[in-house]
Order: structure tokens, then C-alpha cells, then sequence
């Protein structure tokens, strides 16, 4: 298993991409404490993925959580080799439409709650030569328009991981960063639906959409992150690798929403 005995922290871990994640480092052999702030959704989880999952609820716009999460993580597994800053808050607005508070509750949430709670399992991650996993977004190059704000923090992210990267490698923490495209979450797939498309409307997309036909799973997400959480990975760090299912950076004018 490739990820025997490792302790890892997934935010955001209840649904999408982290839950993905987390139930792919449980079945190579972790330890993982799911974040979440849904506590019936987190249950749910925590059941599913069985006795080695723990479940943590901790608000990310509050500045204890980084240190809440740590504490919970320390308490379940003595240890923590791994953090994956998945937690995000989505969508937004343009420059003409765009409001302060909205942007600082999402750059709060998607780069300062990340940063301190790489910070706050720092020591923890330099005793056992640990990692971090940033989940970045395409939208990182630039974005669309309408996610301004979204877009801002996530390109904040990929500096804080090349950052961070430099001047920790000499400790022995690596910290690289997955940038997902268009993913078939069950956020992406309720939020289409609510703008007017079609039930259908992932079976319905053309190759124009998704050049594969078809797209892309949070288990494929997972899967993914397994190689960056694992021993095989090292020494690499720094690394900001975009998973999409385009050959160019940022998104095709042509593509959905």
C-alpha cells in the first residue's frame, strides 16, 4: 500500500474531490482526519470510509481552525505526514459586480486558512518528513471573468506552494499542487442544473466541452493525489501541475458555462 501508516489531513473532505481523495489514502493504507463543516454530510462520510477516518468540523472564515484541526489530527494519530488544502469556496463575480467582504471571505478561506494550517502542522510535518498538497484550480493562470475573486486566491495558492516549496525543501517538507479542470462534482453537477441545463446535460456535452468525451471524476482526482502524498514522489517539490483536459493554459472560450 503506498500509503501505509501515513496520517493526512484532507479539508473539505466530506464531498467532491476530497472526499475522493481521502477514500483513495484510506484504501493505499493512511490514516485520515476528513475536515468538514457539514457535520451530517461528515458523518456520512466518516462511516463510510470506516475505522480509519476521523471526522473534524472546524469553520475556515474562523482564524482558531488551522490550530483546531492540527489538535484533532495530533489527538486521532499522534503524527501528521500529510496535509491536503482542498477546502475551497467556489464561484463569484466580475470587477463591476464584485463586493469586499465576498472577496475577503474567499481569499480567507482558499489562501489564508491553507497557509496557517501549513503552518500550525509545520514542527508536526518536519519530524516526519512530511507533505502538503495544495488543490489549485485551472482558473489559477487566470480565470474566467465572473471569478474574479476565485480566481485571485487560487493563483495565490500556486505562489504560496512555489514558496513555500523553496524555502522548506532543507527541512524535509515537500509541497507540490494539483490544478483540476472541469470536474463532475455533485456541486458542479446542482449548479448547472440550477442555471437551466438539462438533468442530461454531462451526457449531453460535445467534444468541443470535454475532448475526451466524457469528464473528469473527483476519483480521478484522487487518484492523482495519491502519487504526490506517497514516498514515491519524493524528493519533488514546488511541483504545480495542471490536471485538464486542454492543451492550453487557462479555458477555451468555446467550452460550457
Amino acid at each position: 500500500m503506498r500509503l501505509k501508516d501515513k496520517a493526512i489531513i484532507v479539508t473539505g473532505g466530506t464531498s467532491g474531490i476530497g472526499a475522493a481523495i481521502a477514500t483513495a489514502a484510506i484504501r493505499e493504507g493512511a490514516k485520515v482526519l476528513v475536515h468538514g463543516i457539514n457535520e451530517e454530510e461528515g458523518r456520512a462520510t466518516v462511516e463510510r470510509l470506516g475505522a480509519n477516518a476521523v471526522l473534524c468540523i472546524a469553520d475556515l472564515n474562523q482564524d482558531s481552525a488551522p490550530q483546531i484541526i492540527v489538535k484533532a489530527a495530533l489527538k486521532a494519530f499522534g503524527k501528521i505526514d500529510g496535509v491536503v488544502n482542498n477546502a475551497a469556496m467556489f464561484g463569484g463575480a466580475n470587477i463591476a459586480d464584485q463586493e469586499i467582504e465576498h472577496f475577503r471571505q474567499m481569499v480567507q478561506i482558499n489562501l489564508t486558512a491553507p497557509l496557517f494550517l501549513i503552518k500550525a502542522a509545520f514542527e508536526e510535518l518536519k519530524k516526519t518528513g512530511g507533505c502538503v498538497l495544495n488543490i489549485g484550480s485551472i482558473n489559477a493562470h487566470a480565470g474566467e471573468s465572473k471569478l474574479l475573486a476565485y480566481s485571485i486566491s487560487k493563483g495565490g495558492m500556486q505562489t504560496m506552494t512555489r514558496n513555500l516549496a523553496n524555502a522548506n525543501g532543507v527541512h524535509g517538507i515537500r509541497v507540490n499542487q494539483i490544478n483540476p479542470g472541469w470536474v463532475l462534482t455533485e456541486r458542479e453537477y446542482r449548479d448547472k442544473v440550477a442555471v437551466g441545463l438539462k438533468p442530461s446535460w454531462p451526457q449531453d456535452l460535445t467534444r468541443v466541452d470535454i475532448p475526451s468525451g466524457t469528464m473528469t471524476t473527483p476519483e480521478q482526482m484522487g487518484e492523482a493525489a495519491i502519487y504526490w502524498l506517497g514516498d514515491e514522489s519524493k524528493p519533488f517539490t514546488g511541483s504545480v501541475v495542471d490536471l485538464e483536459q486542454f492543451t492550453i493554459i487557462g479555458r477555451n472560450p468555446e467550452k460550457l458555462g
